[in-house]
Formats: C-alpha cells, structure tokens, sequence
C-alpha cells in the first residue's frame, strides 16, 4: 500500500518561503504521479503542482508559476515543493497524494485522479 507523510508546514510571513516534503513509500510500479493539493476552508481542493516519475513531466497552477518549485529525490523516495515569495492567499492545508499512471492519460490538477492521500500539512502565511 502506497503511504505518503507530508512535512514542512507552518507559519510564515509574506514574502517568505517554505519547503514541504512528502516521503513516499509502497510504491510497486515506478511509474506514478505524485502531486501537491490545497485546501482553504471553504474552498474546493486545488491542484497546486505534480510530478511524473516516468517522463518527469511537471505541472504547475497557474497562481503558483514562477513562485513554487517541485523536486523529487527518489533516491530518498522523497518529493519536495519548494514555496518561494508565498502570499496570505497560499494559506491552506496542503496534501500530498500520488497514482498509478494510467494508458488513457490523466489530468494532474484533478484530484480524484489521485488514489493515495497524505494526511495533509497546515500552511499560514501572515501579511
């Protein structure tokens, strides 16, 4: 069974950064997709970012382009989303969440794409 354990989360100001990590296990294909999601109270869950071990394809959210950064070390089974010039709008509870990639392709923002589900990091940037 695939788990994921999401780290990095916390209080921060505008204009800082934070890096999340999701340490990834269980896997027994290496062919997935790991992404990243947030979730503000009250609003939908957001696909923030992703990352295709195959092909290395990425996708970011248009509202995190040029701020948040994916990196993945599958030496350490470990995916990262570097968050860099973060705004009061980026506070969330952010979700690490993976799948099995899948021959009729995929929507990396869409959540119910994803099988696997962390428990989830709170992320609070202050003005």
């Amino acid at each position: 069974e695939v788990q994921l354990v999401e780290s990095g989360g916390g209080l921060v100001q505008a204009g800082g950064s934070l890096r999340l990590s999701c340490a990834a296990s269980g896997f027994t294909r290496d062919d997935y997709v790991i992404g990243w999601f947030r979730q503000a109270p009250g609003k939908e869950r957001e696909g923030v970012s992703s990352i295709s071990s195959g092909d290395g394809s990425i996708y970011y959210a248009y509202s995190v382009r040029g701020r948040f950064t994916i990196i993945s070390d599958y030496a350490k089974n470990t995916v990262y989303l570097q968050m860099n010039s973060l705004k009061p709008e980026d506070s969330a509870v952010y979700y690490c969440a993976a799948f099995y990639v899948r021959p009729s392709g995929y929507e990396p923002h869409n959540p119910y794409e994803y099988d696997y589900w962390g428990q989830g990091t709170q992320v609070t940037v202050s003005s």
